[in-house]
């Protein structure tokens, strides 16, 4: 069945990156080793990649991102499992994720950009109804994309509401 996953964070070097493929994508390339802000680096490790994502369009950009999440949810777990703690914080690629999905379908400018990876990581980080909800109860691989999802969602919604009022 595996072994039992802690919740105990445990440091992690670059040897566990390499122990697989998918650990290096959970880890964000290596921004999940980032000694502080591992969830911000992953986040900014994520802007050059949303920017290819946004220049091959509405229906390329809405493929890739429901490809990133659903592989995400197997990749999160595996590596969660293969490191032993569960959502250890060096695991970004559902920061990565959630910040494509609070800048999916926004018009490009650098304003809409830097305000929607402000509003993801502050409800990321904050974790308000139903965000913090979903990442108590929800467990597993599904658990650790599912609160990044949430936060995204609604940074997006915000976004959406704010873009008006961006200059440019």
């Amino acid at each position: 069945m595996g072994r039992r996953i802690s919740r105990r964070i445990r440091r992690i070097g670059r040897q566990d990156l390499l122990h697989s493929p998918g650990n290096f994508l959970a880890f964000g390339f290596g921004a999940g080793l980032a000694p502080v802000a591992p969830g911000t680096c992953g986040s900014l490790a994520a802007l050059p990649i949303f920017l290819l994502l946004h220049e091959l369009g509405a229906l390329l950009y809405a493929g890739a991102l429901g490809a990133a999440i659903i592989a995400g949810i197997t990749l999160c777990a595996r590596a969660a499992e293969s490191l032993g703690v569960h959502d250890h914080p060096g695991i970004v690629w559902d920061e990565m994720v959630g910040l494509w999905v609070a800048l999916c379908f926004i018009p490009f400018s650098w304003g809409a950009v830097v305000l929607g990876f402000a509003l993801f990581r502050l409800f990321d980080i904050v974790k308000p109804w139903p965000i913090g909800l979903l990442d108590r109860r929800v467990g597993g691989g599904l658990g650790i994309m599912l609160d990044d999802l949430a936060a995204g969602i609604l940074a997006n919604v915000v976004l959406r509401v704010l873009l008006p009022y961006l200059p440019g």
